[in-house]
């Protein structure tokens, strides 16, 4: 069964047709920029393109980065404003022709992934992945169960917000090496652990490929520490598993 994927990112809006029996794409993605400034608008016209590129006319599965609620975006941390209120599945909906939708978190969605197909499959306990990216997405789950809309990387740290401290976007510019870099992320890792008293660590976003460089370097957190499997795609798969279970329920 095929079901298309969409994650809208900070930097980039990227899809494809997911196979669900695999958890892989089942082709190559199309990637546009994300428009700034990220208004709904323009965000749904270059969310279009990315759908119409593979000529897709069935549900699409769309993650977005903030809280979402029913459908709703509550929070628009790193995109316009406008989002805030807004009902994002109606939007997107009309966009694309009113077809199914369905709205997610986008660190829910890399989560739901990799707990089914990747770093966190048969995992029990609490599990934690962390999308390191243009800010810090979280997920959050208890035995295999999601705990949405976490927001973790919004956490203060030490008089800062924590994704401007630990992203990737806060290493390149801050020009940090991976060092220093990695020691940021100590500090926020170990917070962490001593809010949540995690198992697992997933670490995702498109940093997640270069996981040899940074995560040796993080030492003395008790939890494990491991890349996503899934690594960058991993919000497409999980966006792809939202729109089935929204179509199965229907």
């Amino acid at each position: 069964m095929q079901i298309f994927g969409v994650d809208i990112g900070g930097s980039g809006i990227k899809g494809a047709p997911v196979d669900l029996e695999r958890g892989d794409l089942a082709q190559d993605r199309h990637k546009v920029l994300t428009p700034h400034p990220a208004t709904p608008d323009e965000v749904a016209d270059r969310v279009g393109e990315v759908v119409r590129h593979f000529g897709w006319t069935g549900p699409v599965g769309l993650t977005f980065p903030g809280v979402v609620t029913d459908g709703t975006t509550r929070t628009a941390a790193n995109v316009d404003r406008g989002w805030v209120g807004l009902d994002a599945r109606s939007l997107f909906a009309d966009r694309l022709g009113h077809r199914a939708v369905t709205v997610l978190n986008d660190a829910d969605a890399a989560g739901l992934a990799e707990m089914t197909f990747g770093a966190g499959r048969d995992r029990t306990g609490t599990v934690i992945l962390l999308t390191l990216g243009t800010g810090i997405g979280s997920a959050l789950f208890v035995d295999g169960r999601l705990v949405p809309n976490t927001e973790l990387g919004h956490l203060e740290l030490h008089g800062h917000e924590a994704e401007k401290r630990a992203s990737s976007k806060a290493k390149e510019d801050h020009d940090l090496s991976w060092e220093r870099w990695a020691h940021r992320l100590h500090k926020y890792f170990a917070h962490l652990e001593m809010l949540f008293s995690p198992e697992l660590f997933i670490i995702g976003g498109g940093v997640s490929r270069k996981a040899e460089k940074f995560l040796p370097l993080i030492e003395g957190i008790r939890a494990e520490i491991v890349p996503a499997e899934l690594q960058n795609n991993a919000g497409i798969v999980g966006a792809a598993m939202a729109a089935s279970t929204a179509a199965t329920a229907d």
